[in-house]
């Protein structure tokens, strides 16, 4: 008795592997099947903004450094507000090409300030580093692209 009831559970557990491997294989089979037949989505096609509006090289600079200065602003200018948001570009003052393939923009910005009078300024200067990603053997160079600010003063109080 104890010869067939250890074949019938040789027998069984044999068949339980091979049921083990086989459902995991199958799963995977149909799964696969079912994410080929996935549709794309389309792509949205990519329209001008305007298209006769006139863009200068100061306007792209500043669409890139821009995100970077305004986080910067509101932790110089904390709760207030009307500095966090109010505040924009004078002009860019200078821009230097360092020998890492990056670059030093310093900008001149004007901050609301609501506390001598309500259409009063004051002036910061804001220097930023900008680096293009690149990886190119041909200028020696392998960075990610990022934009840091590098030194933030106020000239005006």
């Amino acid at each position: 008795m104890k010869v067939r009831i250890l074949i019938i559970n040789t027998i069984g557990v044999s068949i339980l592997k091979k049921i083990l491997v086989l459902l995991p294989i199958l799963m995977i089979y149909g799964l696969n099947s079912y994410y080929v037949h996935a549709i794309a989505q389309e792509q949205k096609e990519i329209k001008p903004f305007a298209e006769d509006w006139y863009v200068t090289t100061e306007d792209i600079i500043w669409d890139v450094i821009f995100p970077t200065i305004d986080k910067r602003v509101m932790e110089e200018y904390g709760g207030n507000e009307d500095s966090s948001f109010g505040w924009g570009k004078d002009r860019i003052v200078n821009i230097v090409y360092n020998n890492n393939h990056s670059y030093d923009v310093s900008i001149r910005i004007q901050v609301p300030n609501h506390s001598h009078a309500p259409i009063n300024y004051t002036e910061d200067l804001v220097k930023v580093r900008v680096s293009p990603s690149c990886a190119s053997p041909k200028i020696n160079c392998n960075h990610g692209f990022s934009v840091d600010v590098l030194e933030y003063k106020h000239l005006t109080q």
